[in-house]
């Protein structure tokens, strides 16, 4: 028995990959599209912030300040989700979009975050991968301590490419 509701095909009888049907062509470029807007990966901001210059976007990490100390990205601001209401106008431009990250994917901080930069006007992106990622693909961070660098994960990065062709 195949039933049909909004769009959304189900045949129960099907494997558990098709058991709901893909969506067409249009819908899956309209929610492709959609989630690129809202969305952005460690590899890309890391080449944005590499490439010199002003990237055209701030980072924003929203974690608590033992988080920050114990590891961030370089360049990034500091602003705990709890504080943006209060601080995101001394230290924010409304003109220039926000990428935020937390903890990693296990964490919905970052997007907390950018719900509350959204909710007060900001132009707002959410780092896929958060703090976790940028450390496993080998990209230098800062502690209280200093800036270091892990190598790479081979399970998140490609062990003899500098791309890794997505």
């Amino acid at each position: 028995m195949t039933t049909t509701q909004s769009d959304i095909t189900v045949t129960p009888d099907a494997n558990p990959v098709l058991r709901v049907a893909p969506a067409s062509p249009a819908a899956a470029a309209a929610y492709f599209g959609a989630s690129l807007a809202f969305h952005a990966d460690v590899s890309d901001v890391q080449a944005a912030l590499a490439a010199g210059g002003d990237p055209g976007f701030v980072l924003l990490d929203s974690r608590s300040t033992e988080s920050w100390d114990q590891g961030h990205i370089p360049g990034a601001v500091h602003l705990p989700t709890a504080l943006i209401p209060e601080q995101a106008e001394q230290l924010l431009d409304r003109s220039v979009p926000v990428v935020t990250y937390c903890w990693g994917p296990g964490c919905n901080g970052a997007t907390r975050a950018a719900l509350a930069l959204a909710q007060l006007g900001y132009q707002v992106k959410e780092m896929l991968g958060g703090f976790e990622y940028w450390a496993r693909e080998g990209f230098e961070y800062e502690t209280w301590q200093g800036r270091t660098i892990r190598d790479p994960d081979p399970l998140t990065a490609p062990a003899d490419a500098d791309d890794c062709g997505c």
